[in-house]
């Protein structure tokens, strides 16, 4: 099943026609911007892990160490 250039101009009418222009419009900025957001997220390097995640792989003293 495929749609045709008939098909989509007719679908994009009655969308227009019941959401409006200016629905449209913005609808339209705050999907780029999430498209744009997501891209970003993922380009970008992971970050570096928390220090919770990060004191609780390190050695834990016990306060005993040097005294004998």
């Amino acid at each position: 099943m495929s749609f045709g250039i008939t098909e989509l101009i007719i679908i994009l009418v009655i969308v227009l026609l019941m959401f409006g222009s200016k629905k449209l419009s913005s609808l339209g900025n705050d999907l780029g911007s999430a498209i744009k957001g997501f891209r970003s997220a993922v380009s970008e390097e992971p970050k570096p892990e928390t220090t919770e995640a990060a004191e609780a792989e390190a050695p834990r003293s016990t306060g005993n160490e040097g005294s004998s």
